[in-house]
């Protein structure tokens, strides 16, 4: 597995700069702190080769964000609750991107009650989600802690999570809804966005009549990312998966069918679930991570669990140009800090190359 601590740094080469708008109101504190960044933050990786303009294949790239596991009852719910803002330390990053994505590993509702005999369940107090939707633009509900609270907890979420304009994938009313993508269009691409949990209980799986989350069955997935492509017309398909062993490498049954999912068609695979970062791979030119770790989590030791990456892609209509991460370290209360000049993996995907080295972001003063 490799780790903020395994990694060695090299040399990068410089970032190109992307200055966001500052808007005015409640948000106001938080808008001067951002634009103090806006001189120091230039993306995480460098564009694809040449000057912007025309036969630059970066010159039409969208940027896309991706967090691993956010999890927000418990002790970052009762920061939260304080006032602390859990994403602060990543607001550059996250503000600046054209679409941002995440895992968000709980229910959020004040409804149902825990189910029996399962040792850990997540529910936060809706309050948590003009905080989530202030950063994250889309969120996937394929993980094993959707469906911690029953059925009317997860609609309760589903109904809550319209509200706030924030949208899903990866789980919902029914298997059918539950499978199908999530569209993103965002400079002329036409991104699908699927999701699906590999991990028990399968009990909460959706199906024809009844809520829950897309269950990972291979042949179904694989369908799915063919039909994004013929039925709903994706330029690029992104499989979202919660999958793996809790704490360790990636395993054979990943690799099988991350490996399955690129000849089916998906562009870039991401996952998430085992609370570590687990090696990043190309296959057949594609990228593959693993796992991107915990991003707002507590529970853990000081070690792997409290090291997560967040993951920035630049693409275009014929896919992936680059793409880099940075290390979010959580403290006891689970809320992550940027870790600045710690190394992790990146690459060119048009050269099919993967590297370790620390992205050049300047924190925010707390």
């Amino acid at each position: 597995m490799l780790t903020a601590k395994d990694l060695k740094s090299v040399p990068i080469s410089p970032m190109s700069l992307k200055i966001f708008p500052v808007r005015p109101g409640r948000a106001g504190v938080l808008n001067v702190l951002l634009l103090s960044a806006q001189l120091v933050v230039a993306g995480m990786f460098p564009a694809a080769a040449g000057e912007p303009g025309k036969g630059d294949p970066a010159s039409d790239s969208a940027v896309l964000v991706f967090a691993g596991d956010i999890m927000l009852a418990d002790l970052p719910g009762k920061a939260i609750e304080k006032g602390v803002d859990p994403f602060r330390d990543f607001a550059p990053i996250l503000k600046s991107a054209d679409a941002t994505i995440g895992n968000l590993e709980c229910v959020v509702s004040t409804k149902g009650k825990p189910i029996e005999d399962k040792p850990w369940t997540f529910q936060p107090h809706p309050r948590v989600l003009p905080v989530l939707a202030r950063y994250f633009g889309i969120v996937s509900l394929a993980n094993n802690h959707t469906g911690d609270f029953g059925s009317e907890a997860f609609i309760e979420q589903l109904d809550l999570l319209d509200r706030h304009h924030l949208p899903h994938f990866g789980g919902g009313r029914n298997c059918v809804e539950a499978r199908t993508p999530h569209l993103l269009e965002v400079k002329g691409i036409r991104i699908a966005l699927l999701g699906y949990n590999d991990f028990h209980p399968r009990e909460f799986e959706a199906g024809p009549s009844w809520p829950g989350v897309a269950w990972c069955v291979d042949e179904q997935v694989l369908a799915d990312i063919k039909a994004a492509r013929t039925i709903h017309k994706a330029d690029l398909v992104i499989p979202f998966m919660h999958w793996g062993d809790e704490e360790e490498p990636a395993n054979d049954r990943q690799k099988q069918l991350a490996r399955a999912m690129i000849d089916a068609g998906a562009d870039v695979v991401v996952g998430s679930h085992p609370h570590w970062t687990q090696d990043p791979e190309y296959y057949q030119g594609k990228l593959i991570l693993y796992s991107l770790g915990n991003f707002v989590f507590d529970g853990f030791d000081e070690g792997p669990g409290r090291i997560g990456w967040l993951l920035r892609l630049r693409l275009n209509k014929q896919g992936l140009l680059n793409w880099d991460t940075v290390v979010a370290h959580m403290d006891k209360d689970g809320i992550p800090s940027l870790e600045k000049d710690a190394p992790s993996p990146a690459g060119d995907a048009l050269k099919g190359t993967l590297e370790s080295r620390k992205a050049t972001v300047t924190l925010i003063p707390r």
